[in-house]
């Protein structure tokens, strides 16, 4: 089993994915997308021309993807994370070379389907906590990934099949069961 955790920042991902690893025995991969962003100088909560982000995560994705060859193992990003937070970045104005882009959501959807044989969407719902080094706890911004990344999983190129926890069950336990 390769299974994925998704969903936006500060919902609980890192720990659910520890907690099914110990619950079932397979190992956890923690995809630390921020030490690509600190490799590059760069920060998760910066703000960065679409140009940039696009290529931050172009980096993110080939060095999750050398991480992920375990025959069996849970992890706390997939790529659908990685093209939500690409696509969010873009507003009106954002200038975009949608073939570059385009290219990029082909890889990840390629990818997603090719390792992972099953995703789960972990929704907001637990109290927020400021923590040094974690992204901002902007609520809309959170709740905009969140719509983001449950679109993505419904996107006819996603072959991987997906289970959503709902919001009102934030007890670990109660998601550790709903998963396993």
């Amino acid at each position: 089993m390769k299974l994925g955790i998704c969903g936006s920042h500060r919902t609980g991902k890192t720990t659910l994915a520890q907690a099914i690893s110990s619950q079932i025995g397979i190992d956890f991969i923690k995809t630390n997308t921020s030490a690509v962003f600190t490799q590059q100088g760069l920060h998760p909560s910066q703000p960065l021309d679409f140009p940039t982000r696009l290529n931050i995560q172009k980096l993110i994705i080939q060095a999750a993807t050398k991480i992920w060859q375990a025959d069996s193992f849970i992890t706390d990003r997939t790529p659908i994370d990685f093209m939500a937070y690409t696509l969010a970045d873009i507003q009106g104005n954002t200038k975009v070379d949608f073939v570059e882009l385009e290219t990029y959501l082909t890889e990840c959807f390629k990818v997603t389907n090719q390792i992972f044989s099953k995703l789960v969407i972990v929704q907001p719902a637990i109290p927020l906590v400021y923590e040094v080094g974690k992204a901002a706890l902007n609520k809309a911004y959170m709740e905009h990934l969140n719509i983001i990344i449950q679109g993505l999983c419904n996107d006819e190129r996603l072959q991987c099949p997906v289970t959503i926890i709902q919001r009102n069950i934030i007890d670990l336990r109660k998601r550790v069961e709903m998963i396993t």
